[in-house]
């Protein structure tokens, strides 16, 4: 371990992506080539598709370009475009952007201070005070699910549909399914910090062939060669983006148990008081996608990222600020327990071939400080 004050050789961040081999993706490159089929539902994006359903226990998938777009999709699929949404304040931004794409107004529902995911109770009370909510989407958030059992009776009871943004649930299972597999629809991201990616890339999991053709349609531009049908956008994820999840899809399991071993060390190095991590729902089977801690200040938050970065550690605010806060919706909705967690939490680095020596120094100027 270098010496106190000594820099890293190389930077340390907050995650490194895991890449194909290199000549097994040229042999899917060499057939794309030879095809000259890069795009428009080729063969890598049907095998991929095909793979997905298959692993995750699923009945179907569709792939996008990326999560935020797979979202705006699902928006439209389940007739949440240009209504009411109840949602969490806390969550990458890319949650509220597609809402707000999709005509939507977010209706935040405050989040429970243990799991950082939305609060059923919270949610019943915001569809009790609001008739006009006409769906609700939760986040699981660091791949911790939400309480789905009370979200999607709440929703049958409001006769409104739950859409889930698994955006960080890739790999979580939960009551012998895949985490994916809940509600009216799911989406996740393949951006090539995730668990399993394709460089950029989402996926949509949904339930009826009716969804699924819907959904084609919709990332096709909405159009059959040159029958024009509805509305759509161009959401389709190419031939290349495809060939490197199905060279990464293999190692998913071992991703996930590399990052399981950096986690345990963590949980041994870091100090017992003055931070705290979120509690994971009881039989939930992890997926190890992020390493949030919880500051007792934000003053405290930011000393640790200074101490951090001055030994070329780069740890991120995953997620900050509270998206009920940000400058360009038309009002502020007050989300206390999600604005204080948002000024306290710090996503440490993690990834599979994190080495100890830095797990080590990572721990020691954190417990310095707190």
């Amino acid at each position: 371990m270098p010496a106190s004050g000594a820099s890293m050789s190389e930077p340390v961040f907050v995650t490194r992506a895991i890449v194909p081999d290199y000549r097994e993706y040229s042999e899917y490159l060499g057939q794309i080539f030879a095809s000259r089929h890069m795009t428009n539902d080729g063969a890598c994006v049907r095998k991929l598709e095909k793979e997905l359903t298959d692993r995750l226990r699923v009945t179907r998938v569709a792939l996008c370009s990326n999560g935020t777009l797979a979202l705006q999709l699902a928006l439209h699929a389940a007739g949440m475009a240009g209504k009411a949404i109840a949602t969490t304040p806390f969550s990458f931004v890319a949650t509220v952007s597609a809402l707000l794409w999709t005509g939507c107004t977010p209706v935040f529902v405050d989040i429970d201070e243990e799991t950082l995911c939305m609060d059923p109770a919270k949610l019943a009370s915001a569809l009790d005070a609001n008739a006009d909510i006409g769906g609700v989407l939760p986040v699981h958030i660091y791949g911790n699910i939400c309480d789905v059992e009370s979200m999607e009776k709440l929703g049958r009871d409001a006769a409104v549909p739950v859409l889930y943004d698994a955006a960080q649930s890739f790999g979580s299972e939960y009551g012998g399914r895949s985490v994916l597999d809940y509600g009216d629809l799911a989406v996740c991201s393949f951006h090539a910090t995730k668990i399993f990616h394709t460089g950029e890339g989402g996926a949509l999991v949904v339930h009826s062939e009716e969804q699924l053709q819907a959904i084609r349609l919709l990332r096709a531009g909405g159009h059959v060669g040159d029958t024009h049908i509805r509305l759509g956008v161009n959401a389709k994820l190419s031939e290349f983006h495809a060939a490197i999840g199905l060279c990464l899809l293999g190692r998913v399991r071992d991703n996930i148990a590399g990052r399981k071993r950096v986690s345990a060390m963590y949980d041994a190095l870091l100090p017992a008081r003055g931070i705290r991590r979120p509690k994971l729902r009881q039989g939930l089977v992890y997926n190890y996608a992020y390493y949030p801690v919880i500051f007792d200040s934000q003053d405290i938050l930011l000393r640790v990222m200074d101490a951090l970065r001055r030994e070329q550690i780069f740890p991120r605010r995953y997620f900050f600020p509270a998206l009920n806060t940000l400058p360009y919706l038309p009002a502020r909705q007050a989300c206390p327990v999600a604005e204080s967690v948002a000024r306290r939490v710090l996503c440490l680095p993690l990834y599979a071939e994190l080495e100890e020596s830095i797990v080590e120094k990572i721990a020691a100027i954190i417990s310095n400080i707190v």
